[in-house]
């Protein structure tokens, strides 16, 4: 899953968290309140299970803390043994389990805010999901039905946490969403995982402690995505920053060589930016960051490269673009841009709703100034600079 972005519930999106929440609560009373007392072997794999991932969520937990680093949802470890628990536990069993995660974050000292309350909701109804295809009050199960079992829990979770972030970020893209192909594959791995540590529950609980390193492996690997996708990404607006869109841009200028297309570079430049930060404060600033990477994502293609360049600077790419369609998409964006309302508090606390906002805009085309990035950039920022001259809120094409 891609990275939960927003300061704020929009309305649409906080009802359907509480569906999905509010789902999930009665879920598990209602399996709780079902329950039939488990078996004494039952009870040996509930405890073997239990006792080796509380292990490996403590431990992770401590050595997060030890090295102040920043934790990032450690869900593919949750995932791993819930699927080991669904195929061998008993359901209220299993529904005990599910406090796993809850535990995870409370040993971590932090709260719990909706938005993780919405993908840990997610994460119970995908598990019963799951255990409803192998059986729900006696599970039997083969290697096709385990694999059809592990594909619903993915695919459930996945569904219901992005329709979450959907509704919350109407502009953002399914990709963008749903998150990168490693997301997926650790997804993939924490199943299979799972299913293997089920069977070697069955055939010797106690055996389960075994599997505390792959878990803790597991954990760590889980962080990957998350460590990249900060050490490339812009932490106020989510888009590209400057150092990987240069990479990015520089590889697809070099394709587009190669190719014979014309490519352009626009360079956008949010106008008196500084009376924002200076009037209603630099919180409402960042809202506005905010706002405007959204409205830039909307504004352009899939394939096209949105990075921001620096303070309220803003630079795409726009591959397969010639000089008029260039300049039709950077006045697109300006014209969106003045259309654009902010909600945000200004230094008071006091809500506001900043408009009037406007942008100047500098295009910059490979038919004139060639294929290195360094020349299209001066380019574009010359004619940025040329808007600026010329009043603000425009677009200039060098």
């Amino acid at each position: 899953m891609a990275p939960w972005p927003f300061r704020r519930f929009r309305a649409a999106a906080s009802v359907y968290a509480l569906l999905v929440q509010s789902a999930a609560a009665l879920l598990l009373i209602a399996v709780l309140r079902a329950a039939e007392p488990p078996t004494a072997a039952e009870w040996v794999r509930f405890a073997m299970l239990a006792g080796t991932a509380g292990v490996v969520v403590v431990a992770t937990s401590v050595s997060i803390r030890l090295r102040r680093e920043i934790r990032r949802d450690p869900w593919t470890v949750h995932i791993a043994y819930l699927v080991a628990g669904g195929l061998v536990l008993p359901v209220e069993l299993l529904a005990v389990l599910l406090a796993g995660p809850v535990v995870h974050r409370r040993l971590e000292g932090r709260t719990a805010p909706r938005q993780w309350l919405l993908v840990t909701s997610a994460t119970c109804l995908a598990i019963f999901a799951g255990r409803w295809v192998v059986g729900w009050q006696s599970p039997e199960w083969n290697l096709l039905r385990a694999i059809a079992a592990g594909t619903v829990l993915l695919v459930v979770r996945a569904a219901l946490v992005a329709i979450g972030l959907r509704l919350q970020e109407p502009g953002a893209l399914w990709a963008d969403v749903l998150g990168e192909s490693a997301d997926a594959l650790l997804g993939i791995v924490a199943v299979c995982f799972g299913g293997v540590l089920g069977v070697a529950l069955l055939r010797e609980p106690t055996v389960a402690p075994l599997a505390a390193p792959l878990l803790a492996l597991l954990d760590m690997a889980s962080q990957l995505p998350h460590w990249r996708r900060s050490a490339q990404r812009d932490g106020k607006t989510g888009l590209a920053n400057a150092l990987h869109w240069d990479r990015l841009a520089r590889e697809e200028l070099r394709r587009a060589c190669a190719r014979g297309q014309c490519t352009a570079v626009l360079l956008l430049d949010l106008d008196h930016f500084k009376r924002v930060n200076d009037e209603v404060g630099h919180m409402a600033g960042d809202a506005v960051l905010a706002a405007m990477a959204l409205t830039l994502r909307g504004a352009v293609r899939k394939d096209d490269l949105v990075g921001r360049f620096g303070g309220e600077e803003f630079v795409v790419l726009l591959p397969d673009s010639c000089p008029e369609m260039a300049y039709a998409v950077a006045d697109r964006i300006r014209l969106e841009i003045a259309r654009m309302s902010v909600p945000t508090r200004d230094t008071l606390g006091v809500q506001r709703e900043l408009d009037g906002l406007t942008v100047s805009a500098g295009v910059a085309t490979t038919e004139r100034f060639g294929y290195e990035l360094p020349e299209l950039l001066a380019a574009a920022d010359a004619a940025l600079l040329s808007a600026k001259a010329s009043g603000r809120n425009a677009v200039t094409v060098a």
